[in-house]
């Protein structure tokens, strides 16, 4: 608790971490919060930490534990309340299932959670053309706008790679905008997007 002499706790982003090409510099995303004034805690999917990248890479650099897996009642390494969450990588698999309300990992039973609670959450995908092109994955990417989460997909924002141009597209992946698509001082997050559910998205709550 901050008295009158002490700066105020910087807000908690969560960064969900999902297994695709950029994830292997997750580190970057990190940074770029921090820079924004952010507290950034991680939580990355199990084919993160075997495939792309140790999770002490991002234990340093957070300065806090990573978390992958449910833990027992009781067990250290609860996690603070989040103002605001952004996922990235998001992968096609882990857009489907939050949509159609699957919460079987850690990462996926968070995102319920925190859409549910109307958390701000940022989503920055990362999906060839053909995944893009599924229409599952469009009703999904609709479900979430529908229901008040932000997803970069499109001109200017993430746009689909071509069939084999995924290291290409994984080296130039726009890290920074996941991060402005949840600051509150910016007027996005409250915009609405074209083609929800009714037009309409359910009302952001930031923190007082």
């Amino acid at each position: 608790m901050s008295g009158p002499d002490q700066p105020a706790a910087p807000p908690v982003l969560y960064t969900i971490v999902c297994g695709a090409g950029p994830a292997s510099s997750a580190h970057r995303l990190v940074e770029c919060a921090q820079r924004q004034g952010w507290d950034v805690w991680v939580i990355a999917t199990r084919v993160v930490v075997d495939y792309f990248l140790a999770p002490g890479i991002l234990e340093r650099v957070s300065g806090h534990p990573v978390r992958t897996d449910f833990r027992s009642p009781g067990a250290p390494g609860g996690l603070p309340r989040a103002a605001a969450a952004v996922v990235a990588p998001a992968t096609y698999n882990t857009i489907n299932k939050w949509a159609a309300g699957i919460a079987d990992t850690f990462a996926l039973s968070t995102l319920a959670e925190l859409t549910g609670a109307s958390v701000p959450v940022g989503v920055l995908p990362f999906v060839n053309e053909a995944f893009a092109a599924n229409r599952v994955f469009h009703r999904s990417v609709e479900a979430l706008r529908g229901e008040g989460v932000r997803v970069l997909l499109g001109p200017g924002q993430f746009v689909p790679y071509a069939a084999g141009a995924g290291e290409e597209a994984a080296a130039r992946f726009p890290w920074n905008l996941v991060v402005d698509a949840v600051r509150p001082d910016l007027p996005s997050i409250h915009r609405v997007e074209a083609g929800t559910h009714g037009g309409k998205r359910r009302p952001q709550r930031w923190p007082e």
